[in-house]
């Protein structure tokens, strides 16, 4: 049997479980999506959301990329924060980075990744850019890198505060609330380390008027 076959024996063990479990599992879930939060995290298979906060499908919207960047010329990641925010009404945005990340890794070296990961790998180098001071002062290096994924969830959260998706959601509904987690690879536990409830203010160079 090769690997893909197995996937799709493995789905259809699955479902056939979830309807002896309860035969209208399916049918709830083909009319109806409330989640309740929106996640933004990291493309790595061993940090899958819905696994690791021991969810039900249709409680967390998902979107993943490398490293968890939220950037604000990302039409997929923006399309995604707008129906989560604007449709679906989601109360909590969580991005969530992970220890171990390989893209952080990558961003803190000289390597040559080649054109497309250099340019997505830049937006993480502007991060240590933003906090060389305190990154610099890390001589243990695991330390530093494990500091750098931090404060890199950290700066994806603000600018998910700079986009007029948020900031109308959170002058008209007073929602959502924003978190920075990080799950740790060896032990399974999730890190909340930043947070910003809704209609905190930002800098005023970035916050839009007649939302």
């Amino acid at each position: 049997m090769k690997t893909y076959e197995k996937l799709l024996l493995e789905n259809k063990a699955w479902a056939h479980e979830k309807v002896e479990d309860d035969p209208d599992y399916f049918n709830r879930l083909s009319h109806i999506q409330t989640p309740e939060f929106l996640w933004i995290g990291c493309s790595d298979s061993r940090v899958p959301a819905n696994e690791i906060t021991n969810t039900q499908p249709g409680e967390i919207f998902v979107h993943r990329n490398v490293a968890n960047l939220v950037i604000h010329t990302d039409v997929n990641l923006l399309s995604v924060l707008d129906y989560a925010v604007t449709h679906l009404k989601v109360k909590h945005v969580i991005v969530c980075g992970h220890y171990g990340c390989g893209g952080i890794k990558a961003a803190m070296t000289n390597t040559d990744y080649k054109q497309v990961l250099n340019m997505w790998l830049r937006n993480i180098k502007d991060v240590f850019r933003l906090h060389r001071d305190e990154l610099e002062g890390f001589h243990d290096e695991e330390k530093k890198f494990d500091r750098l994924v931090e404060l890199n969830v950290q700066e994806q959260v603000m600018h998910l505060a700079k986009t007029s998706i948020i900031q109308r959601a959170w002058k008209n509904e007073q929602r959502p609330d924003l978190h920075g987690w990080v799950y740790g690879l060896k032990d399974g536990i999730i890190n909340p380390v930043f947070e910003m409830k809704a209609g905190t203010h930002i800098d005023p160079l970035y916050e839009y008027e007649d939302l």
